[in-house]
C-alpha cells in the first residue's frame, strides 16, 4: 500500500513539472532589442564614387521566436508615427550572428518625404517588434532624407530679375524646361521640399515648388533636405521689383551677351517676367512672338512691352553681332544652266574679318578654289564656305545647282578586262556616283536587267560572267546628283 502510494505521488510531481514547464515556456516572452545606430542623421542619396549611396546597418537580438520567423527595419511617417500600414525599407541582406541576432542590412526608399521627425524599429512577422532605436546623440527621433536631386536648379527661368504690380504680386516658380527627363528638375520629384529666402532670411511655412512674392527684395530657392542640406542645392537669385505705373523698368538679357558671335546658332533674348509680351525689332511688331524669350541670330534694336496684369513696362536692347553678311550672285534655290561650252562666274560677297573661301562640287573640295570667285565651266552641285577666322570665329555657306556637262573628272569607263595583263575585273565609276542619291542600272545586249541599285560601290561582276559571245556589252544608266549618264560596258574575257 506504502509503494502504491509513493509511486503516485511521483507521477503527480512528474506531471506537475511537466505541467509547470510548459506553462513556463508559453509565457516566455518574446523580446527584439536592436542596438544603437552608427549615425545621427540619415542622408541617402549623395553621390559616392559615382552611384548613390543608401545603405545603413542595424544589429538587434531577439528571444523567444519561432523558427519561421522573419525581421524587418520599419520606418515611421515624417511625423514619426508608425502606422498601421508600414513604411517598410528595403533589406539588401539579413546576416546571422548568432542562433539569437541578426544584422540587416538595409536601404530608405528613395521616394521618402524628407523630415527632421523620423523614427525606425526593427518588425517582426510575428506582431513583435522593437522599441524605437536610438541615434548616436541618443535619439529616438531624427533626420531622414533622400537627395533624389543634387544637381544646380534655377527659377524664374534663369532670368535674374521680376516685378509685379504695386499692390498685387507674382509668382517664382522652380524651373522645368524638358518634363520628359525626370534628372533635369527637382521638380520631377514630388517628394522633394524648397526653402524659400528673401534678402538672405528664410521665409517661414514656405515649402512648396512655387512661391507667392508681394514684396520687393533678392529672393532664391533651395532643396529642403535638412540637415543634409548645402549651397549645391540652391537657385539663381532673382531681384524683384514693384512697378507703380507704366515705364522703362523691363530689361532685356542676351545669353550669348552683347555684342554676340551666333557661330551658327541665335541668341536668345529673355525680358522680365511678367504676364505676356509684345516684341518689336527695330519699332516693328514681330509677329507671333507672345512669350518671354525670343531667339534670333539677327542684330537690331529689340523692345519689349510686358503686361504684369495691372500696369505694364518696356525695356529694350540695342544687340551687336560679331559675325559677318555674305551674300552670292547667283539665286541658290533655282541655280544656272550651262551651254556647251559655257562658263559662268560666281562671286560671294562679305565683310567677314581675315576670311577664308572654300568651293566644293558634288560634296568634293575644288583644289585651288581659295578666293571669292569662282568660274563654273560643268555641270554639278556646288557649294561655297565662306570663314571669318578673326574676331567672332563663324561660318556661312551657300550652295547652288547647275546644269550642263559633267565634269570630266567624271568619265565612266566603258570596258572591263577580266584576265591578262592590265585586267580591271571591276567597273569602277567614279566617287561623285557612289552615293544614296545615285541610281544605277545595267542591262544586258538582250534586254535582262543585271543591276539596279543606288549607293553603287564599284564591285560589279560580283561573281564570274557567262560569256557566251567573245566579247559581251553590257548597257548602264546613271542617275543622281551629278547628273544622268547613258553608255555601254564592254567585257574583255
Amino acid at each position: 500500500m506504502m509503494k502504491r502510494t509513493t509511486l503516485s505521488l511521483i507521477k503527480s510531481l512528474l506531471f506537475l513539472g511537466v505541467f509547470f514547464f510548459t506553462v513556463y515556456q508559453s509565457n516566455a516572452q518574446t523580446t527584439i532589442s536592436a542596438s544603437k545606430f552608427d549615425f545621427v542623421n540619415i542622408c541617402a542619396g549623395a553621390i559616392v564614387n559615382g552611384s548613390p549611396f543608401n545603405e545603413y546597418y542595424v544589429t538587434f537580438t531577439y528571444n523567444n521566436f519561432p523558427a519561421d520567423v522573419t525581421f524587418a527595419v520599419e520606418l515611421s511617417d515624417e511625423n514619426g508615427n508608425f502606422l498601421t500600414t508600414p513604411i517598410l525599407a528595403t533589406n539588401l541582406e539579413v546576416t546571422d550572428i548568432s542562433s539569437t541576432q541578426k544584422k540587416i542590412k538595409f536601404a530608405v526608399p528613395v521616394d521618402l518625404k524628407g523630415s527632421d521627425t523620423y523614427s525606425i524599429r526593427i518588425r517582426s512577422n510575428k506582431n513583435v517588434n522593437s522599441q524605437r532605436i536610438k541615434n548616436l546623440l541618443n535619439k529616438d527621433t531624427f533626420s531622414v532624407y533622400y537627395e533624389n536631386y543634387v544637381d544646380p536648379f534655377s527659377i524664374n527661368n534663369q532670368g535674374p530679375n521680376a516685378a509685379f504690380c504695386s499692390g498685387g504680386s507674382l509668382t517664382l516658380s522652380i524651373d522645368n524646361p524638358t518634363p520628359s527627363i525626370k534628372e533635369s528638375s527637382p521638380i520631377n520629384y514630388p517628394n522633394l521640399k524648397y526653402l524659400w529666402y528673401k534678402d538672405d532670411v528664410l521665409i517661414s511655412g514656405q515649402n512648396a515648388a512655387s512661391l507667392a512674392v508681394n514684396t520687393p527684395g533678392l529672393y532664391y530657392a533651395k532643396i529642403d533636405y535638412g540637415p543634409c542640406s548645402d549651397n549645391n542645392f540652391s537657385s539663381n537669385r532673382v531681384n524683384v521689383t514693384s512697378i507703380s505705373g507704366s515705364g522703362s523698368t523691363t530689361t532685356i538679357t542676351s545669353s550669348l551677351g552683347n555684342p554676340f558671335c551666333a557661330n551658327g546658332g541665335n541668341t536668345v533674348l529673355t525680358a522680365t517676367s511678367g504676364n505676356s509680351y509684345v516684341w518689336k525689332k527695330d519699332n516693328v511688331v514681330i509677329s507671333g512672338v507672345t512669350t518671354r524669350t525670343y531667339a534670333t541670330s539677327e542684330a537690331g534694336l529689340y523692345t519689349v512691352d510686358v503686361n504684369f496684369g495691372g500696369c505694364t513696362a518696356s525695356g529694350s536692347i540695342n544687340l551687336l553681332s560679331n559675325s559677318f553678311d555674305a551674300s552670292i550672285d547667283v539665286d541658290v534655290n533655282e541655280g544656272f544652266k550651262l551651254e556647251e561650252g559655257e562658263t559662268r562666274s560666281v562671286t560671294v560677297t562679305d565683310d567677314a574679318a581675315s576670311p577664308t573661301y572654300e568651293w566644293f562640287l558634288n560634296g568634293n573640295a575644288i583644289a585651288g578654289a581659295t578666293t571669292d570667285t569662282y568660274l563654273v565651266s560643268f555641270g554639278g552641285n556646288y557649294r561655297v564656305k565662306i570663314s571669318q577666322s578673326g574676331g567672332c570665329i563663324s561660318t556661312k555657306e551657300f550652295s547652288f545647282k547647275v546644269i550642263g556637262d559633267l565634269s570630266p573628272s567624271l568619265v565612266i569607263p566603258n570596258i572591263i578586262k577580266l584576265s591578262g595583263n592590265n585586267s580591271v575585273p571591276y567597273w569602277n565609276i567614279p566617287e561623285e556616283y557612289k552615293n544614296e542619291n545615285t541610281k544605277v542600272i545595267i542591262i544586258s545586249s538582250n534586254g535582262e536587267k543585271v543591276l539596279d541599285v543606288v549607293n553603287y560601290q564599284g564591285d560589279w561582276p560580283q561573281t564570274g560572267l557567262d560569256i557566251k559571245n567573245v566579247n559581251p556589252v553590257y548597257y548602264y544608266v546613271i542617275k543622281g546628283d551629278a547628273g544622268e549618264k547613258k553608255g555601254s560596258i564592254t567585257v574583255l574575257k
